[in-house]
């Protein structure tokens, strides 16, 4: 059998194989287009030979006819070559992933939920009589069962399309994200026990399954996290039925956005609605919300799988870059969450001017890493400064994590999307493996401290400094029984190093406090930042 014919049957085998396993995916489409060419051009050979069987005799090749069918082969090997580099190397560039396995002792399970809250509006849409509704999807402990088939990462075509957008590439381009499988089983049946539960808050133009890297370790480790899908701010929100809620227009975001972190003598203006306190309040009353739903779950779960399993008297909060934001203002109006974990996220002007009553913990990055990736100087002033206001002036335990040489969005799942995202600068030179693991030990080791009955050391990892300053006059946080019975001890044992030293190992001193810039006030110049978030435009999403 000749090479071509071994071609012409191995690629549309190798095709439909990888159909099979994986399902049809627009960056295989070069080699799809391929196969069927092959295929077509040896059924169209088997013919004609077929057809010539009978009258098979020696011919001999009449002048000037060699040249056109070695022109002919040249061609197609060319074209051949083309198509196969692009088939390989698309598919590499926007890979079919997979997630670490969590290092918990459980099992994940993950459920989805489409909750409306009667008691208010949508403020942010044209409907003024429309309530505010809410997507929610939850990872939880569940009993191990390694034969069971995995959940998608995203189940919704909408969210890859709202991804593209915020990345600036085509419509198409994240299409493959909904054929990649993560740990968790949906519909799992839930690990015995009653179990601490976790809010999680996305970016802007975001989506609830941004930070599922986190969401299942944590799951795993025994917790209940409840990552919600916040309408307008959300990349997309595809709610039961198919009705779809884009975010809001980048420039009219921002400017709400602003108004919370900067005030303005004039407030911004949406549906001819002025908000003179920005949109982060309306976020963060979404928090209190998902924990009353997510106490209705545990009295009475309609899927049967929740009811009895989770322990909403020890509940935190967490979110990165927008959803940072949000997570400190919704820890200040709640008094179930008992901690809060910010990544990655300026504060607004009402958390620095009155501080967090509950134990928070900041995950970030360094002036110096900021400038690397390219932002303003404005912009670094504000996340430096109103980060460490706050963290040196709240009056619970606070720990201020440090991690250089990371970027936005290694505190996302956005790294493993496409090598892209490194190759173009969006991705620092920590690595995504090495951010991962690093902010996976600190969030778990941080909501076991505060929401469980443990003594976890703090971990410690070369070049990343970790400061502290325990409460020195602080009410402490209310006790609730664990799974065991005992009660969650006081905030504080998490590490024990004076306010302003560095965890043994590290090797970066500590962030000078530039008060001078700011104070515990907040009061830059809003006109300044926001003159460098038109600058910026869209380098950098929140």
């Amino acid at each position: 059998m000749r090479v071509s014919a071994v071609f012409a049957l191995v690629i549309p085998v190798a095709v439909v194989v990888q159909v099979l396993v994986e399902g049809a995916r627009w960056p295989m489409a070069p080699a799809y287009a391929m196969a069927a060419a092959l295929t077509g051009l040896w059924a169209r050979r088997a013919v004609t030979t077929v057809r010539a069987l009978p009258r098979l005799r020696p011919a001999r090749p009449r002048a000037g006819t060699v040249l056109g069918p070695v022109v002919m082969v040249v061609v197609m090997v060319v074209v051949m070559v083309v198509v196969m580099v692009v088939a390989v190397t698309v598919p590499l560039l926007l890979p079919v992933f997979r997630f670490p396995r969590p290092t918990g002792p459980h099992g994940v399970g993950t459920l989805t939920y489409h909750w409306t809250d009667h008691s208010r509006r949508e403020i942010l849409g044209p409907d003024p009589r429309a309530p505010r509704e809410l997507m929610a999807q939850i990872w939880y402990p569940a009993l191990a069962d390694p034969s069971a088939p995995r959940a998608s990462y995203v189940q919704d075509g909408p969210i890859a399309d709202g991804i593209a957008r915020l990345l600036g590439a085509p419509g198409v381009t994240f299409q493959h994200l909904r054929q990649v499988r993560t740990n968790a089983v949906a519909d799992a049946a839930a690990a015995p026990g009653r179990h601490p539960v976790l809010v999680f808050l996305t970016g802007a133009q975001g989506f609830r399954q941004s930070n599922t890297f986190e969401a299942e370790e944590l799951a795993s480790h025994g917790y209940v996290v409840a990552a919600l899908d916040q309408p307008y701010t959300a990349a997309a929100v595809t709610f039961p039925g198919g009705r779809t809620v884009q975010a809001l227009p980048r420039d009219r975001m921002s400017a709400l956005i602003e108004q919370s972190l900067t005030p303005a003598a004039t407030p911004p203006v949406l549906h001819g609605r002025a908000f003179p306190e920005g949109l982060i309040p309306h976020l963060a009353r979404d928090v209190p919300f998902a924990l009353d739903r997510l106490s209705d779950l545990d009295r009475a779960d309609p899927r049967q799988v929740l009811t009895g399993r989770l322990d909403v008297a020890r509940a935190g909060v967490f979110g990165v870059s927008l959803g940072g934001i949000v997570a400190p203002l919704a820890a200040n109006l709640e008094p179930r969450l008992r901690a809060a974990l910010v990544m990655d996220a300026r504060m607004t002007a009402d958390v620095v001017r009155n501080g967090m009553r509950t134990p928070a913990m900041w995950l970030t990055r360094d002036a110096a890493t900021m400038r690397r990736e390219g932002w303003d100087e404005a912009e670094i002033e504000q996340h430096q400064t109103t980060m460490r206001a706050v963290y040196e002036k709240r009056p619970a335990d606070g720990y201020f994590i440090t991690m250089p040489d990371t970027f936005h969005l290694d505190y996302t799942d956005a790294t493993a999307w496409s090598p892209l995202i490194g190759m173009l600068g969006s991705s620092g030179p920590i690595g995504a493996e090495r951010a991962h693991t690093i902010i996976n030990a600190y969030t778990v080791a941080f909501f076991d401290t505060y929401l469980k009955d443990t003594h976890p050391a703090l971990p410690v990892f070369s070049g990343v400094r970790a400061e502290t300053t325990p409460a020195s006059s602080r009410t402490p946080a209310p006790t609730a029984p664990d799974n065991q019975g005992r009660t969650s001890r006081p905030a504080g044992a998490l590490m024990t190093l004076p306010a302003g030293k560095k965890a043994k190992g590290t090797t970066h001193p500590p962030l000078p406090s530039r008060r001078g810039a700011m104070g515990c006030s907040g009061e830059t110049s809003g006109k300044k930042v926001r003159r460098a978030r038109r600058r910026r435009g869209r380098r950098h999403p929140r």
